[in-house]
């Protein structure tokens, strides 16, 4: 099961203005980031797993570019313990 597209739209708008990454304490929302939409994609296929197991899951499997691409993380080593429980929180809704 995935989302459909006005869900999967609304759940990009959601991310992109309730999650960020920490970064030397700075705080950079995933919508400045450019990384609300591949979360919202990788969300909406795991949608069907419950909303703890696609969050999650989604978070290591979105890869956030540094140094203009010459390395890569996954998002959840620079998300705050706090946004997965609020990406959870986002998602619950969606999984019923």
């Amino acid at each position: 099961m995935s989302l459909s597209a006005s869900d999967l739209q609304d759940l990009q708008a959601s991310l992109a203005d309730r999650l960020f990454v920490q970064i030397s304490g700075w705080h950079l929302y995933l919508g400045d980031a450019e990384l609300a939409k591949p979360l919202a994609i990788e969300c909406s296929a795991r949608i069907d797993q419950g909303a703890a197991v696609a969050a999650r899951q989604s978070i290591e499997a979105v890869k956030v570019s540094l140094a203009g691409g010459a390395s890569q993380l996954p998002l959840s080593r620079l998300l705050p313990p706090a946004q997965l429980r609020e990406l959870e929180e986002i998602l619950e809704p969606y999984c019923r």
